[in-house]
């Protein structure tokens, strides 16, 4: 998942082949050759694995945002003394990818008999939007349980204030969802262009269109302010539009703007979008890579005169190898994601901040990311490479290893240290997203197309359901 700092004609077309194919987006077979050996066994153990954290969590925290899985406490993520399941909620078609169907009749049990968003308290609408949102949507599209489409409606309806009270349609951060009072103005790029897919989902399930026009608008917004080099500065103020700095970056607070741009033209078939993702991503590739002792990188630069003002690099840009392989440049894409394969080899566990001069880490710490793993598997997509299922067991072998603790798995603090040091915390992502990367890389899932798909940048699935 990319978060901040902590890191397509429409109704007719969202369902359909239209913006797929002959678009240049890659496809894969739909009946995928047996998995060799090896990989099978890794697909049984990432199976058993969840099915081992799904355990503690329901006996240590269940119906609570998220497990400490070390003191096998918990703790809320959105609002204290709030909890809304988010743990349940991103689990829910992960569960149901990996048939674990007694445990996600758990889960729907408790959506069903416990969600709900009379809440008043502020929420980060960006975080919502990806998580609680795009889950509920992703579990509606798997299990066609109607609760769920009635709950994301709800939701949606609760978030639109964050846009339709802004003067600019570029949404405030924080949104009150009982009382609809917007909050935070100074606000970032991913935190305004990473809603066109799931609000695409809900108007397209829904009927109303009034959440697709209203990403989209956020997205044009600042597009049409990009600076003459098609950079854009990564910090905006919602209530004019106007940049609040000057710095570009394919890292957070950026990152999955640029991706649900090509997302949207993927799922929703939205010309637009894709022309001003192949703008943006042209610009981009003129100004910001820099090939440093043969490996590639994207530096921090100013957006107005392509000067390089930082060349740290976060982990969680890594997922921006299997963005240009989607999307058509798997040349660069395989070249990023060696880049922070040779971080892998150095580290094991990829810690959170390079300075990718000398690849020594300015931020210690991992937080369970899935950024790797993600592009992994949409390398492994485009390619067909069994170098990307490698990289990939590595990673999940080495989360085994140093993250897996008494209640699930935990994130590390410092992982430059020999054993890492451990915190004592797991995100509501790892549900989402790296199992299901896992899983699906290493076998035939039979209930994931393979050929027409589509997952959120939280790993959410809103297409490609097999039933």
């Amino acid at each position: 998942m990319r978060t901040p700092l902590h890191r397509r004609r429409f109704l007719g077309l969202l369902g359909t082949a239209a913006g797929l194919g002959a678009t240049g987006v890659i496809s894969a077979p739909d009946a995928l050759a047996a998995p060799a050996p090896s990989w099978r066994s890794v697909v049984d153990d990432v199976r058993r694995e969840t099915r081992w954290a799904w355990r503690n969590y329901v006996a240590k925290a269940f119906g609570h945002d998220q497990i400490k899985p070390v003191s096998g406490g918990f703790e809320e993520f959105f609002a204290p003394g709030h909890p809304v399941g988010l743990t349940i909620v991103e689990a829910l078609d992960t569960l149901w990818l990996m048939e674990l169907d007694s445990e996600l009749e758990q889960g729907l049990d408790w959506v069903r008999r416990n969600l709900r968003f009379e809440i008043d308290a502020p929420f980060q609408v960006f975080e919502t939007n990806i998580r609680m949102l795009g889950g509920l949507l992703s579990g509606y599209h798997c299990t066609r349980d109607t609760r769920l489409l009635e709950l994301a409606a709800d939701l949606g309806d609760r978030l639109l204030p964050a846009f339709s009270k802004s003067p600019s349609g570029v949404p405030y951060r924080f949104v009150n969802l009982l009382t609809g009072a917007v909050s935070r103005p100074e606000t970032n790029l991913a935190e305004t262009g990473t809603y066109i897919t799931e609000f695409g989902a809900l108007s397209k399930w829904t009927g109303d269109r009034r959440y697709v026009d209203a990403a989209k608008r956020a997205f044009e917004v600042t597009f049409d302010n990009r600076s003459p080099l098609d950079l854009l500065p990564f910090a905006v103020h919602a209530e004019t539009g106007e940049w609040l700095n000057t710095t570009a970056t394919v890292g957070p607070p950026a990152d999955s703007y640029y991706e649900y741009l090509w997302d949207g033209w993927r799922l929703l078939g939205d010309r637009d979008l894709k022309s001003w993702y192949d703008t943006l991503v042209g610009g981009i590739l003129a100004h910001q890579s820099e090939v440093v002792d043969g490996r590639l990188w994207f530096a921090q630069v100013d957006a107005f005169t392509g000067e390089i003002v930082s060349r740290e690099q976060s982990e969680l840009g890594s997922f921006f190898a299997g963005l240009l392989a989607e999307s058509g440049r798997v040349r660069e894409g395989r070249r990023y994601h060696d880049s922070w394969n040779a971080v892998q080899d150095r580290y094991g566990v990829l810690p959170e901040g390079i300075d990718y001069t000398t690849l020594a880490a300015t931020s210690e710490g991992n937080q369970l990311r899935p950024e790797f793993a993600d592009a992994a598997f949409n390398l492994w997509l485009a390619t067909r490479d069994e170098l990307y299922q490698r990289r990939a067991k590595k990673h999940y072998d080495l989360m085994k290893r140093t993250s897996k603790v008494r209640f699930g798995y935990t994130i590390l603090t410092d992982v430059t240290t020999n054993p890492v040091v451990r915190g004592d915390f797991c995100p509501g992502y790892w549900w989402s997203e790296q199992l299901k990367y896992y899983y699906l890389m290493f076998g035939t899932a039979k209930r994931f197309d393979y050929r027409n798909h589509y997952l959120s940048t939280e790993g959410n699935l809103l297409k490609g359901a097999r039933r």
